[in-house]
């Protein structure tokens, strides 16, 4: 289900749209799935581990090529060992498909980083 979201692109906001609420946003959390959270019904967050620096910021780098690719772009905290994604739409102070597929793509780069290594 995830994977569905993944493939889907994210579309850009004009505003002007309500942002989801209640069962849309649960509908999408339960695709979506892997940890993330829903923060106020505003914003989706969730938390990475890495063995090093190194590991979190190639996550980092990957994360933000998505972004760009996409045209959606995350808050990234980087530390040692860890990176936290924030994602919403700012255009409408708050949550739209797009940030649940934005998710699922970071997931996705994370299972392809890994398998790159296995």
């Amino acid at each position: 289900m995830a994977s569905e979201l993944a493939a889907k692109t994210c579309v850009p906001c004009r505003g002007g749209v309500p942002p989801l609420k209640g069962p849309e946003i649960d509908s999408l959390l339960q695709r979506l799935g892997g940890g993330w959270k829903v923060v106020g019904e505003h914003h989706l967050e969730k938390e990475y581990e890495f063995k090093d620096f190194a590991e979190a910021l190639e996550f980092t780098n990957r994360v933000g090529a998505i972004a760009e690719e996409e045209g959606h772009h995350p808050d990234i905290y980087l530390a040692w060992g860890k990176v936290r994604l924030t994602i919403w739409t700012h255009k409408i102070d708050g949550l739209t498909e797009s940030d649940f597929v934005l998710a699922a793509k970071a997931d996705r780069a994370l299972e392809e980083m890994l398998s790159a290594r296995a």
